[in-house]
């Protein structure tokens, strides 16, 4: 997350959104290098809070645990440290008239730093999300790592840990509460610009046309 892009580490570009879009408290969970991490973004960003993950190596769905405190009853935000993306994403993923859980979609992604190890989704006519997975055969949009959630997730969370211990993704969550019938809603965000950095090419890509 602190791999410079266009002047600025990673992460800031979701930080950024997050502010403009009207977010003023933002909690970063840490775990691998957390100390160099926290001394980074604390020198940045001296209102940003840190939550560690001690579960770090598990599941992605586990960061999103790790904040219940923080988050008490209230809807919450969700980004990617590694994804940049539009500063006008979170914004309309806030301005979105859906209640409940929300998830950010890209029916149009065409980029392989977009598409390489993409969660695929597949979205009914009514915008709700009826499959999500890396694997998908049939699917109509991209999985963008942006999230409105609310604090049902966590509970969710709770009980997939009981169950299938700690390799928990936060697609797991989004399929239960499909199944449980409390699908997550979708934010389309067609034509704005965002990435998954996973790979070193991914990381080339996104330097070539940001910096």
């Amino acid at each position: 997350v602190l791999l410079e892009v266009g002047g600025w580490p990673l992460i800031h570009y979701p930080i950024t959104a997050m502010q403009l879009g009207g977010v003023t408290e933002i909690t970063v969970v840490v775990g691998h290098n957390s100390e160099k991490v926290e001394k980074f973004l604390g020198n940045l960003y001296p209102n940003i809070l840190f939550q560690y993950n001690e579960n770090h190596a598990g599941g992605n769905a586990l960061s999103i645990g790790a904040v219940r405190d923080f988050v008490e009853n209230d809807p919450f935000v969700v980004c990617m440290g590694d994804h940049p993306i539009s500063n006008r994403i979170v914004g309309d993923l806030l301005s979105n008239s859906r209640d409940g859980n929300i998830l950010c979609i890209d029916p149009k992604a065409t980029q392989p730093e977009q598409l390489n190890d993409a969660t695929r989704v597949f979205v009914d006519d009514d915008g709700y999300i009826v499959r999500i997975g890396k694997g998908l055969k049939i699917w109509n949009a991209i999985d963008i790592g942006v999230f409105k959630m609310t604090p049902e997730v966590f509970s969710v969370i709770d009980l997939l840990v009981k169950h299938q211990g700690l390799e928990v993704g936060i697609s797991d969550v989004v399929r239960h509460m499909g199944a449980s019938d409390r699908p997550f809603a979708t934010c389309d965000i067609e034509g704005e610009f965002w990435s998954d950095v996973d790979t070193l090419d991914d990381y080339s890509a996104i330097k070539r046309k940001m910096n």
